[in-house]
């Protein structure tokens, strides 16, 4: 930062604190870009983020940066509130169309009913016939509890490891790393790994409750 650089890329707490010891100073950006805009907006950060761009940004302007916001979801409201950082005359892009509500027609989509005590041992038994011992599975649980509770029960047959929010940054990424290539065959994780992960060949996905 103190030599100078020609992108930077945050979360906003951090571009926050830096801001706040005088060690970024942001009155010439020319592009701003907000990723996965819905939840920037939305998970508690929009305060955040409008505080940082008011140091961008000055009213009616028209030298204030370019802005634009990426999203897989854009509800209304997301337009609504992106209409306070966007001149009267910004364009929207769609990609998705009508598939939005639409899923790979080569993924086979089952639910299964079973009693919480029985969960573990009907997942270990899923994952053998679906994914085989050496195929790659993700499982999504509610909290972080579950998390650790499920890769710890001796009813998962395949090695199994979880992934969450109370896990440093760090070995989240040696967790990530391992289940790439191919270390443990099971990530059990909280929904910190529902969004931007690319991890190839995936035989199976389960939800241990239908997602909120």
């Amino acid at each position: 930062l103190k030599s100078g650089i020609d992108v930077l890329v945050g979360t906003p707490g951090r571009i926050k604190d830096h801001i706040q010891n005088s060690k970024l100073e942001l009155s010439s950006v020319k592009h701003v870009v907000l990723d996965e805009v819905d939840h920037m907006l939305d998970m508690g950060f929009a305060e955040q983020v409008e505080e940082i761009l008011g140091f961008a940004y000055k009213k009616g302007s028209e030298n204030n940066p370019q802005t634009l916001l990426f999203s897989a979801t854009c509800p209304r409201w997301v337009y609504d509130v992106a209409k306070k950082y966007m001149k009267d005359e910004y364009e929207q892009i769609d990609l998705i169309g009508k598939k939005t509500q639409r899923t790979a027609t080569t993924v086979e989509h089952l639910a299964i009913q079973c009693r919480s005590s029985q969960r573990a041992g009907v997942l270990g038994d899923i994952i053998q016939v679906y994914s085989g011992s050496r195929g790659r599975t993700i499982v999504f649980c509610e909290t972080k509890k579950e998390a650790n509770e499920l890769a710890m029960n001796a009813s998962l047959k395949q090695d199994a490891q979880s992934l969450h929010g109370d896990i440093p940054q760090k070995q989240r990424e040696v967790t990530l790393k391992g289940f790439r290539n191919g270390v443990f065959e099971v990530l059990i994780a909280t929904n910190v790994a529902a969004r931007g992960l690319d991890i190839p060949e995936v035989d199976l996905v389960i939800q241990c409750s239908p997602p909120k």
